[in-house]
């Protein structure tokens, strides 16, 4: 969600520094095969479509952080006139693959500075996005002036706790950030106050992916340009360094023999 342009943008979380361009780079390399390793990303995205109407005829809504263009597609089906913004220009590009220009708009944009005129839309849709922003109030703000009174707007992002035990895992092999920090659910909270939404719901859930390995949970997490840590030294990591993770993270298995990746989801709907 970046404008066009050939500049390195950095934003904060804390004392880090978020390169923005860096995060569209991770998501234009990923995304040619995104959808291979989606299925998280598609669960939770379901589980807000679901907050929405059934009938989007007539409505125009803003699919914030588009991605491929997987809910989009589905947001068409409904009868609505899609905005596809997202910050990566290889997604874009998938996305109109997908959908086609028919009832579609495609803008490259920064969710923090959304090029929209004010109460342009109905509805935003937006899933496990606004986590690659800074200040969650601020892509808030954006959504709110650009939607319509009496519109509304539909959120997910994680939370603190997210990817907990591959965090735990890496803390056993050294002292580097090899896992993005969340935000907690007050911190949500006071993101909403901040922006002046007062009539909102939060819909705060534990979701657990299963898989056989470690390197399983790291592959899937490269391949949807999630690997762009804050803080992180960018030098390769050791394959002797991947086969530690992999023995630390053992002792999360099941009786199964399957290892865990637990994410802490917020759904959102703001009112207004």
């Amino acid at each position: 969600m970046i404008h066009g342009s050939s500049n390195s943008v950095q934003a904060y979380i804390g004392c880090e520094a978020v390169d923005k361009e860096a995060v569209a780079n991770a998501f234009c390399k990923a995304a040619a095969n995104y959808d291979n390793y989606a299925e998280f990303q598609r669960n939770v995205g379901q589980q807000l479509l679901n907050k929405l109407p059934k009938d989007l005829s007539g409505k125009v809504v803003l699919d914030l952080g588009s991605g491929t263009g997987y809910f989009a597609q589905k947001l068409l089906a409904r009868g609505a006139t899609v905005v596809c913004v997202d910050i990566s220009a290889g997604m874009l590009a998938a996305a109109k693959k997908r959908c086609g220009e028919a009832d579609v708009t495609y803008l490259l944009a920064d969710a923090e500075r959304l090029p929209l005129e004010t109460g342009s839309v109905d509805y935003v849709f937006s899933s496990l996005a606004l986590q690659w922003c800074a200040d969650l109030a601020e892509p808030i703000r954006e959504m709110k002036r650009i939607t319509k009174a009496n519109g509304k707007v539909f959120f997910s992002t994680l939370l603190d706790g997210s990817l907990i035990e591959l965090k735990k895992a890496w803390a056993k092999i050294d002292s580097y950030q090899h896992v993005n920090d969340f935000i907690s659910n007050n911190q949500v909270k006071i993101a909403l106050a901040q922006s002046c939404c007062s009539n909102h719901e939060l819909d705060c859930r534990k979701i657990t992916v299963w898989y056989q390995s470690a390197f399983d949970l790291m592959r899937d997490l490269k391949g949807i340009g999630a690997n762009h840590v804050v803080g992180r030294s960018q030098g390769l990591t050791s394959r002797k360094a991947l086969m530690q993770v992999e023995q630390a993270y053992t002792v999360f298995k099941n009786h199964l023999n399957l290892l865990p990746a637990s994410y802490q989801v917020c759904l959102g709907v703001i009112h207004l």
